[in-house]
């Protein structure tokens, strides 16, 4: 008998694993549904896919929803985010010159220390530095301008919109100086030879909402059975990515011609958190490089939704209160614990999360920054 089925569509990176996974390891199948897989070559493509219909989810860059209830981007069409599919998962690189300017100056490429190497890079970029990032609306501009307005404020930084895939070709054309990109397309620069990798995102935040399940808003409520099937399934899947045993197989699966068609071998580096820095053969390994499962996880935290909206709405000189207001409506909390009732303990506190009262985190042990501040959804950006 043949199931329904769900168009999903997704970006070929190693954070879209959970889609993968609920497809490949039957969690979608064993929810009652078909997952048709649809691959995109960029965020703007995936985020017009969905808005206009082509599929009926997307793994979507976790801001994308946001800019799109303040009105940003021009997407038009209100999304809901119903779960965070992965958190963290970005590296920064930087080109062969400047990372040769920079060991020059005697900065030895710790991979750990977001201070030192921010400060390493400012100082070896003479004028406007240029930072290659997946689209305007993510977490990697976040990230970028975070780090970078704390060590420099006014610091001339040029964002520059590339895709994924091309991020190591416009790095080695020299169109950009330096990049924040998810795996495994950092990792393909420094095997193409074009860059060496500075700094993994979680160095500057440890607990970033990378990839959300967007949904065109009202469809989740009206489909109920459908979507929370695919959040049921997804859930899963992350659950079994957590696995340390998981590693290998996951690996082929993503490597595959379909999905990211790259060597497992770069698609390991990610899930093992085993990175290679630079030409040099250089070896750092990152805890919590990206992440898929745990204490609480999965859950879209309204505070998290409303920290990127003040810090946007900041930046295209709109009003940080309405825009609070207006993205802790698109992280949908409720939606995501009614969908997984009886399947797991999403939404319960862990011990690294504990809570007051209502939907977000007051603090998250694993939500440093790294300028010694805790997430704190109830502060300003």
């Amino acid at each position: 008998m043949s199931l329904p089925s769900l168009s999903v569509g997704f970006m070929p990176l190693v954070d879209a694993a959970p889609v993968i996974v609920a497809r490949e390891m039957g969690f979608a199948r064993a929810e009652g549904l078909d997952l048709d897989l649809r691959r995109a070559p960029s965020w703007s493509t995936l985020r017009d896919m969905l808005v206009f219909d082509a599929v009926d989810a997307a793994q979507m860059l976790s801001p994308v929803p946001v800019a799109t209830a303040l009105g940003l981007g021009g997407a038009g069409v209100a999304l809901h985010a119903l779960s965070v599919l992965s958190v963290n998962g970005n590296v920064i690189g930087v080109s062969r010159d400047l990372a040769a300017r920079m060991r020059g100056r005697g900065f030895g490429f710790g991979f750990d220390d977001a201070r030192a190497a921010g400060a390493a890079l400012l100082a070896a970029r003479d004028g406007r530095l240029r930072v290659g990032v997946p689209f305007p609306f993510s977490m990697h501009v976040e990230l970028i301008r975070y780090w970078l307005d704390a060590l420099a404020p006014g610091r001339a930084i040029e964002i520059r919109t590339v895709p994924p895939p091309l991020m190591a070709e416009a790095i080695g054309a020299d169109e950009i100086d330096a990049f924040c990109v998810g795996e495994p397309w950092g990792s393909i620069a420094v095997d193409g030879g074009v860059g060496e990798l500075l700094l993994p995102g979680c160095a500057i935040w440890a607990g970033a909402p990378e990839k959300v399940l967007a949904v065109r808003a009202g469809r989740a409520e009206t489909e109920q059975e459908r979507f929370g099937a695919l959040v049921r399934a997804l859930w899963r899947a992350g659950r079994w990515l957590g696995q340390p045993g998981s590693r290998i197989v996951a690996t082929e699966l993503l490597a595959r011609p379909q999905y990211l068609d790259v060597p497992a071998e770069i698609v390991d580096r990610a899930l093992s958190g085993r990175l290679t820095l630079s030409g040099r053969g250089e070896i750092r390994e990152v805890a919590g490089l990206v992440e898929f499962h745990g204490p609480g996880f999965g859950v879209p935290w309204p505070g998290q939704a409303a920290w990127l909206g003040r810090r946007m709405a900041a930046r295209a000189g709109r009003d940080p209160l309405a825009a609070d207001d207006a993205a802790r409506r698109v992280f949908r909390p409720d939606l995501h614990r009614r969908m997984l009732a009886g399947v797991g303990p999403s939404g319960a506190p862990g011990a690294d999360r504990p809570m007051a009262s209502g939907d977000d985190p007051l603090t998250l042990r694993g939500d440093r920054f790294f300028d010694g501040r805790i997430f704190d959804p109830s502060r300003p950006g």
